[in-house]
Protein backbone atom coordinates (compact mmCIF):
# COMPACT_ATOMS: atom_id res chain seq x y z
CA UNK A 1 0.00 0.00 0.00
CA UNK A 2 1.30 3.13 -0.38
CA UNK A 3 0.42 6.75 0.74
CA UNK A 4 0.33 9.92 -1.78
CA UNK A 5 2.98 12.68 -0.71
CA UNK A 6 1.85 16.01 -2.07
CA UNK A 7 1.83 16.56 -5.69
CA UNK A 8 4.41 13.99 -6.17
CA UNK A 9 4.63 10.48 -6.97
CA UNK A 10 3.91 8.18 -4.11
CA UNK A 11 6.29 6.66 -2.01
CA UNK A 12 6.81 3.65 0.47
CA UNK A 13 10.48 3.62 1.10
CA UNK A 14 12.11 1.77 4.30
CA UNK A 15 14.48 3.47 6.39
CA UNK A 16 15.09 1.36 9.49
CA UNK A 17 18.66 0.80 10.23
CA UNK A 18 18.98 -2.73 9.57
CA UNK A 19 17.49 -3.17 10.59
CA UNK A 20 16.12 -2.58 13.17
CA UNK A 21 13.98 -4.26 16.35
CA UNK A 22 15.76 -7.73 17.30
CA UNK A 23 12.18 -8.71 18.13
CA UNK A 24 12.04 -9.66 14.96
CA UNK A 25 14.37 -10.79 11.82
CA UNK A 26 13.50 -10.08 9.43
CA UNK A 27 10.96 -17.06 -5.74
CA UNK A 28 13.41 -14.16 -6.17
CA UNK A 29 13.30 -13.99 -9.90
CA UNK A 30 16.55 -14.14 -10.24
CA UNK A 31 16.30 -13.12 -14.12
CA UNK A 32 16.22 -9.58 -12.53
CA UNK A 33 20.45 -10.32 -12.21
CA UNK A 34 20.63 -12.07 -15.62
CA UNK A 35 20.90 -14.98 -13.80
CA UNK A 36 17.51 -17.09 -14.29
CA UNK A 37 13.54 -16.94 -13.09
CA UNK A 38 11.28 -19.79 -11.69
CA UNK A 39 9.53 -19.99 -15.14
CA UNK A 40 12.65 -21.20 -16.72
CA UNK A 41 14.94 -22.80 -14.24
CA UNK A 42 15.13 -26.70 -14.93
CA UNK A 43 17.77 -28.31 -12.35
CA UNK A 44 18.32 -31.46 -12.89
CA UNK A 45 19.65 -33.56 -9.96
CA UNK A 46 21.41 -35.64 -11.89
CA UNK A 47 23.26 -33.58 -14.02
CA UNK A 48 23.07 -30.43 -12.11
CA UNK A 49 22.23 -28.24 -15.42
CA UNK A 50 20.19 -25.64 -16.05
CA UNK A 51 18.65 -24.53 -19.76
CA UNK A 52 20.33 -20.93 -18.84
CA UNK A 53 23.82 -21.89 -17.93
CA UNK A 54 25.39 -20.04 -20.47
CA UNK A 55 23.55 -16.82 -20.00
CA UNK A 56 25.99 -13.63 -19.40
CA UNK A 57 25.23 -11.23 -16.58
CA UNK A 58 25.63 -7.42 -18.01
CA UNK A 59 29.60 -7.22 -17.01
CA UNK A 60 30.13 -9.87 -18.88
CA UNK A 61 30.57 -12.66 -16.24
CA UNK A 62 29.43 -16.16 -17.45
CA UNK A 63 26.73 -17.58 -15.04
CA UNK A 64 28.01 -20.84 -16.32
CA UNK A 65 29.92 -21.42 -13.42
CA UNK A 66 26.94 -21.27 -10.89
CA UNK A 67 25.77 -24.24 -11.87
CA UNK A 68 29.30 -26.19 -12.58
CA UNK A 69 29.55 -25.62 -8.81
CA UNK A 70 25.72 -26.61 -8.45
CA UNK A 71 26.35 -29.70 -10.08
CA UNK A 72 29.33 -30.43 -8.37
CA UNK A 73 27.75 -30.10 -4.89
CA UNK A 74 24.37 -31.87 -5.85
CA UNK A 75 26.70 -34.71 -7.43
CA UNK A 76 28.64 -35.19 -5.11
CA UNK A 77 28.15 -34.26 -1.63
CA UNK A 78 28.30 -36.97 1.06
CA UNK A 79 25.15 -36.00 2.51
CA UNK A 80 22.67 -36.54 -0.21
CA UNK A 81 20.27 -35.68 2.90
CA UNK A 82 21.46 -32.04 3.47
CA UNK A 83 20.72 -31.00 -0.27
CA UNK A 84 17.70 -28.89 -0.57
CA UNK A 85 17.44 -26.97 -3.07
CA UNK A 86 15.36 -24.26 -1.84
CA UNK A 87 17.57 -23.67 0.68
CA UNK A 88 20.41 -23.56 -1.58
CA UNK A 89 18.84 -20.84 -3.62
CA UNK A 90 18.31 -19.01 -0.80
CA UNK A 91 21.68 -19.60 0.56
CA UNK A 92 23.33 -18.57 -3.24
CA UNK A 93 21.20 -15.30 -3.19
CA UNK A 94 22.15 -14.05 0.25
CA UNK A 95 25.57 -14.65 -0.59
CA UNK A 96 24.89 -12.39 -3.62
CA UNK A 97 23.51 -9.80 -1.74
CA UNK A 98 26.11 -9.77 1.09
CA UNK A 99 28.73 -9.21 -1.32
CA UNK A 100 27.45 -6.31 -2.28
CA UNK A 101 28.77 -5.17 1.70
CA UNK A 102 25.77 -2.78 2.35
CA UNK A 103 24.17 -3.55 6.17
CA UNK A 104 21.10 -2.08 4.74
CA UNK A 105 20.58 -4.40 1.35
CA UNK A 106 18.93 -7.93 2.39
CA UNK A 107 17.33 -10.59 1.27
CA UNK A 108 15.14 -11.90 3.14
CA UNK A 109 13.16 -15.58 3.26
CA UNK A 110 9.58 -16.17 3.63
CA UNK A 111 9.84 -16.60 7.22
CA UNK A 112 11.99 -13.77 7.96
CA UNK A 113 9.88 -11.39 5.54
CA UNK A 114 6.74 -12.19 7.36
CA UNK A 115 8.54 -11.41 10.97
CA UNK A 116 9.58 -8.29 9.01
CA UNK A 117 6.34 -7.30 7.74
CA UNK A 118 5.27 -7.76 11.86
CA UNK A 119 7.71 -5.24 12.92
CA UNK A 120 6.14 -2.28 11.08
CA UNK A 121 2.89 -3.08 12.38
CA UNK A 122 4.20 -2.72 15.99
CA UNK A 123 4.07 -6.18 16.92
CA UNK A 124 6.98 -7.90 18.31
CA UNK A 125 8.30 -10.73 20.53
CA UNK A 126 11.54 -11.00 21.02
CA UNK A 127 14.73 -8.74 23.44
CA UNK A 128 13.47 -5.36 21.72
CA UNK A 129 16.37 -3.95 20.75
CA UNK A 130 17.83 -2.57 17.53
CA UNK A 131 20.94 -3.65 15.54
CA UNK A 132 22.93 -2.49 12.62
CA UNK A 133 26.33 -3.65 11.78
CA UNK A 134 28.92 -1.18 12.58
CA UNK A 135 32.73 -1.14 11.87
CA UNK A 136 31.35 -5.18 10.66
CA UNK A 137 30.53 -5.45 14.44
CA UNK A 138 26.82 -6.71 15.79
CA UNK A 139 25.92 -2.97 17.36
CA UNK A 140 22.90 -2.08 19.80
CA UNK A 141 21.87 1.05 18.16
CA UNK A 142 19.40 1.35 21.10
CA UNK A 143 16.76 -0.94 23.66
CA UNK A 144 13.62 -0.08 23.00
CA UNK A 145 11.66 1.53 26.28
CA UNK A 146 10.29 -0.58 28.52
CA UNK A 147 11.52 -3.56 26.44
CA UNK A 148 13.50 -6.45 28.06
CA UNK A 149 16.92 -5.70 26.56
CA UNK A 150 16.29 -2.62 28.09
CA UNK A 151 15.36 -3.90 31.65
CA UNK A 152 18.56 -5.94 31.33
CA UNK A 153 21.22 -2.92 30.84
CA UNK A 154 22.14 -3.17 27.27
CA UNK A 155 23.06 0.04 25.93
CA UNK A 156 23.46 1.89 22.50
CA UNK A 157 27.16 0.81 21.06
CA UNK A 158 26.85 -2.18 23.25
CA UNK A 159 28.97 -4.86 20.76
CA UNK A 160 27.27 -8.72 20.71
CA UNK A 161 30.50 -10.67 20.51
CA UNK A 162 28.52 -13.90 20.99
CA UNK A 163 24.52 -15.28 21.18
CA UNK A 164 24.46 -18.35 23.00
CA UNK A 165 28.04 -19.21 22.92
CA UNK A 166 28.19 -18.71 19.04
CA UNK A 167 30.55 -15.77 17.46
CA UNK A 168 28.11 -13.42 16.15
CA UNK A 169 30.84 -12.04 13.36
CA UNK A 170 30.06 -15.53 11.74
CA UNK A 171 26.48 -14.48 10.90
CA UNK A 172 24.58 -12.31 8.48
CA UNK A 173 22.90 -9.30 10.77
CA UNK A 174 20.00 -11.73 9.13
CA UNK A 175 20.66 -14.71 10.63
CA UNK A 176 21.63 -13.07 14.11
CA UNK A 177 18.66 -11.09 14.46
CA UNK A 178 16.76 -14.51 13.51
CA UNK A 179 19.02 -16.33 16.41
CA UNK A 180 18.00 -13.45 19.31
CA UNK A 181 14.16 -12.91 18.35
CA UNK A 182 12.34 -15.78 19.82
CA UNK A 183 8.94 -16.40 21.64
CA UNK A 184 7.89 -14.77 24.97
CA UNK A 185 9.25 -16.59 27.49
CA UNK A 186 12.06 -18.36 26.28
CA UNK A 187 16.16 -16.78 26.78
CA UNK A 188 18.89 -15.97 24.60
CA UNK A 189 22.12 -15.21 26.38
CA UNK A 190 24.30 -12.59 24.79
CA UNK A 191 27.90 -12.04 25.39
CA UNK A 192 28.41 -8.27 25.04
CA UNK A 193 31.85 -5.92 24.43
CA UNK A 194 31.40 -3.06 26.63
CA UNK A 195 33.83 0.15 25.16
CA UNK A 196 34.37 1.05 29.14
CA UNK A 197 34.87 -2.13 30.16
CA UNK A 198 37.86 -4.62 29.80
CA UNK A 199 36.39 -7.89 29.39
CA UNK A 200 33.29 -9.05 27.39
CA UNK A 201 30.23 -10.04 30.03
CA UNK A 202 27.18 -12.37 29.52
CA UNK A 203 23.44 -11.06 29.86
CA UNK A 204 20.50 -13.69 30.34
CA UNK A 205 17.26 -12.10 28.28
CA UNK A 206 14.20 -13.52 29.18
CA UNK A 207 12.21 -12.57 25.60
CA UNK A 208 8.60 -11.16 25.90
CA UNK A 209 5.70 -9.59 23.78
CA UNK A 210 6.61 -6.23 22.71
CA UNK A 211 3.67 -3.55 21.72
CA UNK A 212 5.99 -0.69 20.49
CA UNK A 213 3.52 2.62 21.18
CA UNK A 214 4.73 4.80 18.11
CA UNK A 215 4.08 8.31 19.94
CA UNK A 216 3.97 9.02 23.79
CA UNK A 217 2.62 12.01 25.12
CA UNK A 218 3.17 13.82 28.70
CA UNK A 219 1.86 17.06 29.52
CA UNK A 220 4.83 19.02 31.33
CA UNK A 221 4.66 21.90 33.61
CA UNK A 222 3.99 25.84 31.94
CA UNK A 223 2.00 24.45 29.34
CA UNK A 224 4.62 22.57 27.52
CA UNK A 225 4.05 19.42 25.84
CA UNK A 226 5.88 16.10 25.55
CA UNK A 227 5.80 13.90 22.47
CA UNK A 228 8.22 10.81 22.03
CA UNK A 229 8.14 9.01 18.71
CA UNK A 230 9.50 6.01 18.88
CA UNK A 231 9.05 4.69 15.49
CA UNK A 232 8.14 5.77 11.95
CA UNK A 233 5.38 3.16 11.20
CA UNK A 234 2.00 2.40 9.39
CA UNK A 235 0.39 3.94 13.49
CA UNK A 236 2.68 6.58 13.76
CA UNK A 237 0.72 9.03 11.83
CA UNK A 238 -2.42 8.98 13.25
CA UNK A 239 -0.93 8.52 16.63
CA UNK A 240 1.07 11.67 15.70
CA UNK A 241 -1.94 13.63 14.25
CA UNK A 242 -4.54 12.96 17.46
CA UNK A 243 -2.50 14.31 19.80
CA UNK A 244 -1.22 17.24 17.43
CA UNK A 245 -5.08 17.89 16.97
CA UNK A 246 -5.88 17.32 20.31
CA UNK A 247 -3.61 20.71 21.12
CA UNK A 248 -5.14 22.74 18.31
CA UNK A 249 -7.67 24.02 20.87
CA UNK A 250 -5.36 25.07 23.05
CA UNK A 251 -1.52 25.55 21.80
CA UNK A 252 1.15 24.65 23.97
CA UNK A 253 3.39 27.35 24.99
CA UNK A 254 6.22 24.70 23.71
CA UNK A 255 6.20 21.39 22.29
CA UNK A 256 9.14 18.62 22.74
CA UNK A 257 9.04 15.89 19.88
CA UNK A 258 11.73 13.10 21.22
CA UNK A 259 13.74 11.10 18.55
CA UNK A 260 16.29 9.65 20.75
CA UNK A 261 16.67 6.08 19.82
CA UNK A 262 14.28 6.31 16.59
CA UNK A 263 15.77 4.09 14.46
CA UNK A 264 13.44 5.09 11.64
CA UNK A 265 10.80 3.73 9.43
CA UNK A 266 8.59 4.44 6.75
CA UNK A 267 10.05 7.81 4.69
CA UNK A 268 6.57 8.74 4.06
CA UNK A 269 5.52 9.21 7.55
CA UNK A 270 8.60 11.31 8.39
CA UNK A 271 7.00 13.60 5.69
CA UNK A 272 3.78 13.38 7.07
CA UNK A 273 4.53 14.39 10.30
CA UNK A 274 6.32 17.44 8.87
CA UNK A 275 3.47 18.58 7.48
CA UNK A 276 1.66 19.20 11.00
CA UNK A 277 4.81 21.48 11.38
CA UNK A 278 5.57 23.39 7.89
CA UNK A 279 3.61 25.27 5.86
CA UNK A 280 2.01 23.49 2.90
CA UNK A 281 4.11 22.86 -0.27
CA UNK A 282 7.43 22.95 2.10
CA UNK A 283 10.50 20.99 0.83
CA UNK A 284 10.97 18.04 3.30
CA UNK A 285 13.73 15.77 1.73
CA UNK A 286 15.53 15.19 -1.28
CA UNK A 287 15.61 11.84 -3.12
CA UNK A 288 18.61 10.87 -4.96
CA UNK A 289 17.94 7.56 -7.73
CA UNK A 290 20.70 6.41 -9.74
CA UNK A 291 20.37 7.70 -13.26
CA UNK A 292 17.30 9.71 -12.37
CA UNK A 293 16.55 13.41 -11.52
CA UNK A 294 16.46 14.87 -7.98
CA UNK A 295 12.87 14.22 -6.59
CA UNK A 296 11.97 16.30 -3.69
CA UNK A 297 9.20 15.33 -1.46
CA UNK A 298 7.10 18.08 0.19
CA UNK A 299 4.67 18.63 2.97
CA UNK A 300 1.29 17.41 1.87
CA UNK A 301 -0.70 20.69 2.94
CA UNK A 302 -1.86 20.10 6.82
CA UNK A 303 -0.25 22.29 9.40
CA UNK A 304 -1.46 22.32 12.45
CA UNK A 305 0.66 24.15 14.78
CA UNK A 306 2.93 26.38 12.70
CA UNK A 307 4.13 28.75 15.52
CA UNK A 308 4.22 27.04 19.05
CA UNK A 309 8.09 26.91 19.90
CA UNK A 310 9.15 23.87 18.95
CA UNK A 311 12.59 21.68 19.90
CA UNK A 312 13.70 18.19 18.37
CA UNK A 313 15.51 16.23 20.99
CA UNK A 314 18.20 13.57 19.18
CA UNK A 315 21.11 11.05 20.28
CA UNK A 316 23.27 8.84 18.35
CA UNK A 317 20.58 6.63 18.28
CA UNK A 318 18.17 8.60 16.12
CA UNK A 319 18.68 7.73 12.68
CA UNK A 320 17.16 7.56 9.46
CA UNK A 321 13.68 9.03 9.23
CA UNK A 322 14.10 10.69 12.21
CA UNK A 323 16.98 12.35 10.52
CA UNK A 324 14.84 13.62 7.99
CA UNK A 325 12.31 15.21 9.83
CA UNK A 326 14.77 16.73 12.35
CA UNK A 327 16.71 17.66 9.38
CA UNK A 328 13.96 19.58 7.54
CA UNK A 329 13.13 21.21 11.12
CA UNK A 330 16.49 22.47 11.55
CA UNK A 331 16.87 23.83 7.74
CA UNK A 332 13.49 25.65 7.48
CA UNK A 333 14.62 27.59 10.95
CA UNK A 334 11.37 25.68 12.54
CA UNK A 335 12.51 24.96 15.66
CA UNK A 336 15.63 23.82 17.70
CA UNK A 337 17.28 20.56 17.42
CA UNK A 338 18.93 19.79 20.91
CA UNK A 339 20.73 16.70 22.47
CA UNK A 340 24.26 14.98 20.27
CA UNK A 341 24.80 14.29 16.92
CA UNK A 342 22.54 11.79 15.50
CA UNK A 343 23.09 8.31 13.60
CA UNK A 344 24.08 9.31 10.08
CA UNK A 345 21.93 7.12 7.82
CA UNK A 346 21.45 8.75 4.67
CA UNK A 347 20.15 6.01 2.35
CA UNK A 348 16.66 4.65 1.20
CA UNK A 349 15.77 1.09 1.05
CA UNK A 350 12.89 -0.39 -0.94
CA UNK A 351 11.14 -3.93 -0.17
CA UNK A 352 10.09 -5.63 -3.10
CA UNK A 353 8.12 -9.05 -2.91
CA UNK A 354 7.75 -12.54 -4.72
CA UNK A 355 5.43 -14.71 -5.16
CA UNK A 356 7.02 -17.55 -2.88
CA UNK A 357 6.52 -14.83 -0.23
CA UNK A 358 10.48 -14.03 -0.30
CA UNK A 359 11.74 -10.54 -0.59
CA UNK A 360 14.45 -7.98 -1.37
CA UNK A 361 15.12 -4.95 0.75
CA UNK A 362 17.58 -2.97 -1.35
CA UNK A 363 18.88 0.56 -1.29
CA UNK A 364 17.79 2.54 -4.06
CA UNK A 365 18.90 5.69 -3.05
CA UNK A 366 20.65 8.65 -1.02
CA UNK A 367 18.47 11.15 0.69
CA UNK A 368 19.28 14.67 1.51
CA UNK A 369 18.08 17.38 3.61
CA UNK A 370 15.88 20.59 2.14
CA UNK A 371 19.54 22.58 2.07
CA UNK A 372 20.98 19.36 -0.09
CA UNK A 373 23.05 18.32 2.84
CA UNK A 374 23.86 14.64 3.15
CA UNK A 375 24.20 13.36 6.83
CA UNK A 376 25.38 10.22 5.50
CA UNK A 377 28.02 8.51 7.59
CA UNK A 378 28.43 11.76 9.60
CA UNK A 379 24.77 12.49 11.55
CA UNK A 380 23.10 15.68 12.13
CA UNK A 381 24.91 18.15 14.25
CA UNK A 382 22.44 19.85 16.99
CA UNK A 383 21.95 23.33 17.54
CA UNK A 384 22.69 22.93 21.08
CA UNK A 385 24.68 19.79 22.43
CA UNK A 386 23.73 18.03 25.14
CA UNK A 387 25.21 14.94 26.26
CA UNK A 388 23.99 12.49 28.92
CA UNK A 389 26.19 12.05 31.56
CA UNK A 390 27.42 8.92 33.76
CA UNK A 391 25.75 10.37 36.99
CA UNK A 392 22.72 11.21 35.74
CA UNK A 393 22.19 7.45 34.24
CA UNK A 394 22.59 6.78 38.37
CA UNK A 395 20.49 9.30 39.24
CA UNK A 396 17.75 8.57 36.37
CA UNK A 397 17.86 11.83 35.72
CA UNK A 398 17.23 12.75 32.07
CA UNK A 399 19.59 15.48 31.40
CA UNK A 400 18.29 16.20 27.63
CA UNK A 401 14.49 16.66 28.39
CA UNK A 402 15.14 19.13 31.28
CA UNK A 403 17.54 21.52 29.08
CA UNK A 404 14.41 21.03 26.25
CA UNK A 405 12.05 22.59 28.73
CA UNK A 406 14.39 24.99 30.33
CA UNK A 407 15.41 26.42 26.75
CA UNK A 408 11.43 26.55 26.38
CA UNK A 409 10.37 28.49 29.76
CA UNK A 410 13.38 30.92 28.94
CA UNK A 411 11.87 31.61 25.33
CA UNK A 412 8.87 32.89 27.55
CA UNK A 413 10.97 35.38 29.55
Amino acid sequence: MYNEIGPQKSYRFYLFILVAVVSFALGWELSRFGFFSSSVVKIDNKAGTSANSSVQTKDGVDMGLFWKIWGEVDNKYVDENALKSDAMVYGAIKGMVNALQDPYTVFMTPEESVQFNESLEGTLEGIGAELTVKDKKLTIVSPLRKSPAEKAGLLSGDVIYKIDGKRADDMSLVDAITKIRGKKGTTVTLSIIRSNLEKPFDVTIVRDSIDVESVTEEKLKNGIVYLSVNQFNDKTNDEFGKYISDLILNEPKGLIIDLRYNGGGYLDIAVQLLSYLLPKDTSAVIIKERGKKDDTLYTNGNPKLLNAPLVIIVNDSSASASEIMAGAIQDHKRGVILGTKTFGKGSVQEVEKFSDGSSLRVTIAKWFTPNNRSINHEGLTPDIFVDIKDEDIKNAYDRQKEEAIKYLENLKK
